[in-house]
């Protein structure tokens, strides 16, 4: 089963990513920051990670840059979310950023053409 890590410090944006995620098939990962997501994703290396921009301790660019320098995390893929009208300079090979509010289809398709389907 795919893993993936979703990182955001909204709580309703969290359960609601996992949840729809768990219904498609997918094992689902959370962590409220992007401190807390380095860790989860050291200890159980995730096919995916879903993160928001803004985040204390650690936001979610600071993340990208993270995973970017960590040579077991380098190649997993990373979707950024934010509403920030620009999207930031991303200096990981398999980043990219989409724009809040993403709907929980356009989450999905961007899963699903990621990493394929859950099994």
């Amino acid at each position: 089963m795919k893993k993936i890590l979703v990182v955001d410090d909204e709580f309703d944006i969290l359960t609601t990513w996992r949840l729809v995620l768990e219904m498609e098939g997918y094992e689902v990962v959370t962590a409220s920051n992007g401190a807390l997501a380095i860790d989860a994703a050291r200890q159980n290396r995730p096919d995916l990670i879903v993160t928001d921009w803004m985040m204390p301790r650690m936001d979610g660019v600071a993340l990208v840059r993270e995973l970017a320098q960590d040579e077991a995390l380098a190649d997993v893929p990373v979707v950024l979310t934010s509403a920030a009208a620009k999207a930031p300079a991303l200096t990981h090979r398999v980043a990219e950023f989409h724009r809040k509010p993403l709907s929980i289809d356009d989450l999905i398709a961007i899963v699903t053409r990621l990493i394929g389907p859950p099994a």
